[in-house]
């Protein structure tokens, strides 16, 4: 009859047979519900777990924008919110006004060039006669006439200086019939521009700059008193109305 011994929490005793069959020895064995297997694992799962923490790098701390700030600032605080919405309009309003300031310099800056220039165009031209009156306008019908008016005059005493118009060559100079004494100064585009009726030619040849004494007013040829008659000829062709010919050089007769 088998012996019954009894079990322990941790241990349990086996037979083995020797060679002695009446002897029998017992041997501790550990249960397969021992802890010390247990307490293994915990210990390896432990150390594993030591190690990958060690080695695992630190978490980067969370990066935050300053407008993000900001933003959770003015949140949080509902005054730092009205003072950052007025900013945001006086800002607005500076901004419109600087460009309005730019604006309106940008038109003063025109105004100046298109003054400069008007002045330019001046400088470059003048009218023929400083004190005179229109007397006779291009196309008008008259008696001393054969034909319409062919230029227009500018009634001023005798002797009144009679000057270049702009700059250009004198071509001729002299006496011309029915014309006086004539002088036609030829401009660079060709342009011809008779100076008529004078009482004494100054200049008979050569280039002449704007405002250049060319003679004086007289009464010679057919007249009926003291008169510059102007004509112009594009190309030295047919004349044609000198008065809207002056105006496009800036000049008011």
């Amino acid at each position: 009859m088998a012996s019954t011994y009894p079990q322990s929490t941790g241990t349990q005793v086996l037979d083995h047979p020797t060679g002695n069959e009446g002897a029998r020895h017992r041997l501790p064995r550990q249960s397969s519900r021992s802890s010390a297997p247990l307490l293994g694992v915990t210990a390896v799962t432990a150390a594993f777990g030591a190690t990958a923490f060690a080695q695992a790098p630190a978490a980067a701390p969370a990066i935050v924008s300053p407008d993000e700030a900001s933003d959770g600032l003015l949140a949080a605080d509902p005054g730092l919110a009205l003072a950052a919405r007025i900013q945001q309009q006086a800002d607005g309003q500076r901004t419109a006004a600087d460009e309005s300031a730019r604006i309106a310099a940008a038109k003063d800056a025109e105004a100046k060039r298109a003054a400069q220039q008007a002045e330019a165009k001046l400088a470059s031209h003048t009218l023929p006669v400083a004190d005179y009156t229109l007397s006779a306008e291009f196309g008008q019908a008259g008696v001393h006439w054969s034909r319409l008016h062919t230029g227009l005059d500018f009634a001023a005493r005798t002797g009144t200086p009679v000057v270049a118009i702009g700059a250009g060559t004198i071509t001729s100079a002299g006496w011309s019939g029915s014309y006086g004494y004539r002088i036609i100064q030829t401009l660079p585009d060709g342009t011809e521009i008779w100076y008529c009726h004078l009482y004494r030619i100054s200049v008979a040849t050569g280039r002449v700059t704007p405002g250049t004494v060319l003679g004086s007013v007289g009464a010679t040829g057919n007249v009926t008193g003291p008169h510059l008659h102007l004509e112009v000829r594009p190309g030295g062709g047919a004349p044609i109305d000198p008065l809207p010919w002056l105006q496009k050089l800036g000049l008011q007769p």
